[in-house]
C-alpha cells in the first residue's frame, strides 16, 4: 500500500497536517518542509511508524540560500526506509541566528553530521552533546561554506621555523584578486601593431 509515494504523502499529511510536501514528486523522493519546533516529533514519527519505518538517517547537511530566499539556511535530513525501499528528504528552514533542535536523541548518527553543519555553516543545534568544530581548526575564523565567506579566507596558516609552531596571520595577496570570465569567447588582438609603432 505505502509503496506509492502519493499514498505516503497523504498518510504523512494526515498525521502532521502543517507539513509542506513539495509537489510534484521528483525522482521517487518525497521532499517535506517542517518547522524547527516540530522536527524531533516528526523524525520520531517517521522512524517509529510501522507503515513508514524510516529507520536509517543517511545524512544531515546545511545549505546557504543567501540571495536566493529567506530564511537564509536550510538543514536537510535524508532518511531511508528498507521496508518501503525508498528515501525521504526532510528540510527545515532557519534564519542566521536561529537554533535548531539536535536529532541525536532520535538518530545517534546525527551527531557527526550536525557538527559538520555547525563547522561549515555556523548552524547551531540545541541539546547537542558535543557541538565543536570537526573539519577546521579550533581557532578557525568564520564558516567556510557560507556564501559570504571570502575565497581567500580571513587568516592564512604557515609553519614558523623560528617559533617551531604553526602561526596564523592575516591574508596577504601578492597581487590584487581578479575575477576571470571563462565564458567570454576569444576576441583576438584588439590593435594591430604597425611597423612604424616599433621603436
Amino acid at each position: 500500500m505505502f509503496q506509492d509515494l502519493k499514498l505516503q504523502a497523504e498518510y504523512i499529511k494526515e498525521n502532521f497536517s502543517n507539513v509542506q510536501i513539495l509537489d510534484p514528486i521528483v525522482g521517487d523522493n518525497l521532499i517535506i518542509y517542517i518547522s524547527p519546533s516540530q522536527l524531533i516529533d516528526f523524525l520520531k514519527f517517521l522512524r517509529d511508524d510501522q507503515n513508514l519505518s524510516f529507520k536509517t538517517l543517511l545524512d544531515v547537511f546545511g545549505a546557504d540560500m543567501l540571495g536566493i530566499r529567506n530564511p537564509r539556511f536550510e538543514v536537510i535530513y535524508n532518511l531511508l526506509s528498507y521496508k518501503l525501499n525508498n528515501r525521504l528528504t526532510v528540510k527545515v528552514a532557519i534564519n542566521e541566528h536561529e537554533e535548531i533542535p539536535s536529532a541525536v536523541s532520535v538518530f545517534s548518527s546525527a551527531g557527526w553530521f550536525e557538527r559538520e553543519a555547525f563547522d561549515m555553516y555556523g548552524i547551531k543545534f540545541s541539546n547537542h552533546p558535543d557541538l565543536r568544530r570537526i573539519l577546521t581548526d579550533y581557532d578557525f575564523e568564520g564558516y567556510p561554506l557560507r556564501k559570504d565567506f571570502p575565497l581567500t579566507g580571513y587568516k592564512e596558516v604557515r609553519y614558523d621555523e623560528n617559533l617551531k609552531k604553526v602561526v596564523y596571520e592575516d591574508v596577504k595577496l601578492m597581487q590584487e584578486f581578479r575575477n576571470f570570465d571563462f565564458e567570454m569567447p576569444w576576441e583576438g588582438v584588439k590593435k594591430v601593431v604597425q611597423k612604424n609603432d616599433i621603436k
